[in-house]
């Protein structure tokens, strides 16, 4: 299984600065390892479109893919048997690779159970927040998962506060919900778009419409960083890594999201 999300990321700022924007996007949900796939859609090989295992599942650069996944999973007593592990994330495009949040997705008859955020910075860095119920019942969209910010993502922000994610995922759509708080500061970033089928056609448009994937996501970024520069947001240099690369975070529902 591998679908197409032709979908939308918006991002708002929180607290006395206001600024706001949102992006087309394209994603795939994968299931791994990829069997069979579109022909401008490879695992492991150069392509027009290309997942790679060593982009995700460990450090940055230096993935096991979903091996990785599967063993951190072990690691927490997850049930595996009969669990199905699959990769949200924008695939890489030509030479250009770069994602700013990929989801490691645990389902079980379908419902997501458990996930990894696997957030990278453009400093170079990663994190991954492992996010679930302690009893790893199915994530309904009315939870509100929470993980304490441990990396430094964006140098108008502080490594400080807590994210919190509402994360719905059914056979026709993805729409997720990125909360970081932090005091009276902080940012909402949401993706979300149809499930469709990946194909060759759908691929090829989506190079024709958003050129260049990866490295267009990244110009997006520095262009609003300009913007928030412009606007006076304070500014912080690059900080030292976190010590370890995943963090365990919480789960508690919360009614009327």
């Amino acid at each position: 299984m591998i679908d197409h999300i032709a979908g939308q990321t918006f991002h708002a700022r929180r607290g006395h600065l206001k600024h706001a924007f949102k992006y087309s996007v394209d994603f795939v949900l994968a299931d791994l390892p990829l069997r069979e796939t579109p022909r401008l859609l490879s695992a492991n090989r150069f392509n027009l479109w290309h997942l790679s295992d060593r982009h995700h599942g460990g450090p940055r650069g230096a993935g096991r893919g979903v091996d990785w996944f599967r063993e951190l999973l072990a690691a927490r007593k997850f049930p595996l048997e009969g669990a199905q592990l699959v990769l949200l994330t924008q695939p890489s495009f030509l030479w250009f690779e770069f994602n700013p949040v990929s989801f490691w997705i645990a389902l079980r008859d379908g419902a997501p159970c458990a996930f990894v955020a696997e957030v990278n910075s453009t400093f170079g860095q990663r994190h991954c927040y492992f996010c679930a119920h302690d009893d790893f019942r199915p994530i309904q969209r009315t939870d509100r998962l929470s993980a304490q910010k441990l990396m430094h993502v964006s140098p108008f922000q502080k490594i400080e506060g807590q994210y919190h994610f509402n994360f719905d995922l059914t056979d026709e759509a993805v729409d997720i919900r990125i909360a970081y708080e932090n005091g009276k500061d902080g940012v909402i970033a949401t993706l979300s778009g149809p499930r469709r089928p990946a194909t060759n056609a759908s691929l090829a448009r989506a190079a024709l419409a958003r050129p260049l994937g990866a490295a267009r996501v990244l110009a997006l970024i520095h262009w609003q960083a300009i913007f928030l520069y412009v606007k006076r947001a304070p500014f912080l240099k690059r900080q030292p890594a976190p010590e370890t690369l995943v963090s365990d975070g919480h789960g508690a529902p919360e009614a009327g999201q």
